[in-house]
């Protein structure tokens, strides 16, 4: 298969050439922010939300892209054209975005940061079966990292302990999603997504204090009131998920998918449950396409 393109500090590359010293801080340090979007029919959704929310992380770790949004974002899209003849195998792109600080002597005086635009297939063959079946969601005992320490509103390469949660949870299911929890034993979210539940008629989300701020959360919370479903953001505890109506997940990739079962425990009657449904045709209307068959249809790929 032909080799993907990359944009790497200023040049259109192939993938294989787009490398940093093993020296360099955003290997060595995780001193690196990112944002990640999908493509819907080779356009990149939602991309603005997604700069703007690039842009505040890389002001508040003090990282000078040296691009505007607006010029940011063609860059961006020359990369998913040139990568459009891939598009057929693919299906849809994942794209990101990664900013890293310079080398320095000084973190006060870096050099221009290394900055990198890639394209992946979107992952369909790891999700396209949980549309029907529900995600089981398993909460480890890794929490996670406290706002005081790094606020999560950051989207920083700084994941380990998302990682180290996300082993914890494959090690009871290798399909389940680690949900964690917060130094106060609420609820957060999933590795790279957000969580809902329904109780009382009434879709809730954890609030922001703990979480990333995700652009397919507010979409979700968009759609959702405008088929009059009632969002509340609140705290959250375990018992609030294991005795929800129903609940289910959004994240860039699947935008929203069900959940059947948590800590194996089923939660709800039904999976997907009427909100999730009523939402994932929504999703499709919002994209113009069926978002569970594309992803059935390439999950093999």
């Amino acid at each position: 298969m032909e080799e993907r393109t990359y944009y790497f500090n200023g040049r259109y590359v192939p993938a294989s050439e787009a490398v940093i010293p093993v020296s360099h801080p955003g290997y060595r340090r995780a001193d690196t922010v990112f944002d990640t979007e999908r493509t819907v029919n080779g356009e990149v959704f939602r991309l603005e939300a997604h700069l703007e929310r690039l842009f505040r992380s890389l002001k508040a770790v003090r990282i000078d892209l040296g691009l505007s949004i607006v010029e940011f974002a063609e860059v961006i899209r020359e990369v998913v054209r040139r990568n459009e003849p891939l598009l057929d195998a693919y299906g849809d792109f994942w794209v990101t975005q990664l900013v890293s600080r310079g080398p320095h002597r000084n973190v006060l005086e870096p050099s221009p940061p290394t900055v990198t635009v890639v394209v992946d297939p979107l992952p369909f063959w790891r999700f396209a079966h949980l549309y029907e079946q529900g995600a089981h969601l398993v909460t480890p005992s890794t929490r996670r990292t406290a706002p005081e320490a790094l606020d999560p509103k950051i989207k920083t390469t700084d994941r380990l302990n998302l990682v180290m949660a996300e082993i914890e949870a494959k090690q009871v299911d290798p399909e389940a999603y680690p949900l964690l929890l917060d130094d106060q034993g609420n609820l957060t979210e999933i590795v790279s997504g957000n969580l809902f539940l329904v109780s009382e008629g009434v879709a809730r989300t954890p609030g922001s204090r703990s979480i990333l701020q995700g652009v397919t959360r507010q979409t979700t919370i968009d759609l959702a009131h405008s088929l009059d479903i009632s969002v509340v953001e609140q705290d959250l505890q375990p018992y609030d998920l294991y005795v929800a109506e129903e609940a289910f997940v959004t994240t860039t990739s699947f935008c929203v998918l069900p959940v059947a079962r948590f800590n194996g425990a089923p939660v709800g009657r039904n999976v997907p449950g009427p909100f999730t449904r009523r939402l994932t045709v929504a999703w499709s209307d919002l994209l113009g396409l069926d978002i569970v068959a594309q992803a059935q249809r390439y999950a093999d790929h």
